[in-house]
């Protein structure tokens, strides 16, 4: 059994046997155990168009009301992996090193970090992804192919068509197994 932290209602992670999906309703901020978790905390206040964010909505960037906090507590609690975009200033708030590509890295808390492109497990845009993983056994390996999909998010390179709204955000299947293998093989600690 795992844990699906800051997932969609009625999304990727719903009626799947061995998963227990938190929505915005469950309020993933009091997952209190005792599963390893799968952890999507909101990106909005955090990614590099946060500015933007700010200026069309109000959204003041780096206050996420404590959701990526809660939910680094959780992936170091219980074990687990922590999925934001690259470049997400979360990291550096929160005092986790960014991530390098090709590899896993060791960081002095225990954790290990990463970047991978989420169109190399079937995003149709690049999608390029920082993870936190945090187990008793090292993290699998990861398909580090740089890969640029067919279609981009947001409107930069007007070669490419973007894809519809409601695909940005989305976990494709293969991303959310493996992260779910990930987080079932991370072999839960024991919390104090």
């Amino acid at each position: 059994m795992i844990a699906a932290l800051y997932v969609e209602t009625g999304g990727c992670y719903w009626d799947l046997p061995g998963v227990d999906p938190w929505d915005k309703e469950r309020d993933a901020r009091l997952y209190d155990g005792p599963w390893p978790v799968v952890a999507h905390p909101p990106c909005d206040r955090w990614h590099q168009l946060s500015a933007v964010n700010h200026k069309r909505w109000g959204f003041k960037i780096n206050e996420d009301g404590g959701c990526f906090a809660a939910a680094l507590t959780a992936i170091r609690r219980w074990g687990g992996v922590l999925e934001h975009p690259a470049e997400s200033r979360a990291f550096k708030f929160h005092g986790v090193p960014e991530p390098g590509r090709g590899c896993w890295q060791r960081t002095i808390d225990g954790d290990w970090t990463a970047e991978v492109d989420q169109a190399a497990y079937g995003h149709r845009a690049r999608k390029r992804t920082w993870l936190i993983y945090h187990g008793e056994t090292p993290p699998p390996s990861l398909d580090w192919r740089q890969t640029h999909g067919t279609h981009q998010i947001g409107f930069f390179d007007q070669k490419l068509p973007q894809l519809p709204k409601d695909e940005r955000a989305a976990t494709p299947p293969a991303f959310r197994d493996f992260l779910i293998s990930m987080a079932s093989k991370s072999h839960r600690k024991v919390a104090a």
